[in-house]
């Protein structure tokens, strides 16, 4: 199987960086046959910004742009999608938000129909989310942090779309800590990808 792990953090040095490139060795880990390609949205340049052309597209009045038709094509070739970022006041960068926001559009991820009932377009694919915060997972519980992240982007994004998200870490207190135990995670995490698909498989088999 084929997945695709997008990064958003600007600093190359940054442990969502450091995270990312362990999930895709773990992957690699995992047995032949398994690849990855690793999108890193801000060295590669992408607008996140939801525009006129965008509009058009959720208004099904003109076609995606060149860079947004890009992304999906990563998308329709990949088994898996994980996603790995930092969190940002409670969710995630504004660069991954507006790449979704722009990517995953009215006609490809999803058909808002007339009658007002929406299609899921993107029932195949399986997503992992990583969140990587440096408050304690004490606190998150608390004041309800990973209820309100939960809802907002397991179910508000991608259950809209149909895909289903398999795996949804954070990890969490890195400061105190030290890297070393997120890196090992996310690296098991990456050797579990192409499993978690083949169980979600027998699943909806059964």
């Amino acid at each position: 199987m084929h997945t695709l792990i997008v990064v958003a953090h600007a600093d190359p040095a940054s442990l969502s960086h450091a995270v990312a490139a362990q999930v895709a060795a773990g992957i690699a880990s995992a047995g032949p046959g398994h690849t990855c390609e690793v999108a890193d949205l801000a060295a590669e340049g992408f607008d996140p910004r939801f525009g006129r052309a965008d509009i058009d597209v959720h208004n099904r009045v003109a076609p995606p742009p060149a860079d947004v038709l890009a992304e999906q094509a990563r998308l329709d070739r990949a088994d898996a999608l994980v996603l790995v970022y930092p969190v940002f006041w409670w969710s995630m960068p504004a660069l991954l938000k507006g790449w979704i926001d722009r990517v995953f559009a009215n006609g490809w991820a999803y058909d808002a129909g007339a009658d007002g009932k929406v299609a899921k377009l993107l029932r195949r694919l399986n997503v992992h989310l990583i969140g990587i915060g440096g408050a304690t997972a004490a606190t998150y519980q608390r004041r309800g942090y990973s209820e309100a992240m939960r809802v907002q982007i397991e179910h508000g994004i991608f259950d809209y779309c149909g895909a289903r998200v398999l795996r949804s870490e954070l990890l969490l207190g890195w400061n105190a800590q030290g890297p070393a135990a997120q890196l090992e995670t996310a690296r098991a995490i990456g050797r579990d990808v192409p499993a978690a698909a083949l169980r979600n498989a027998d699943a909806a088999a059964a």
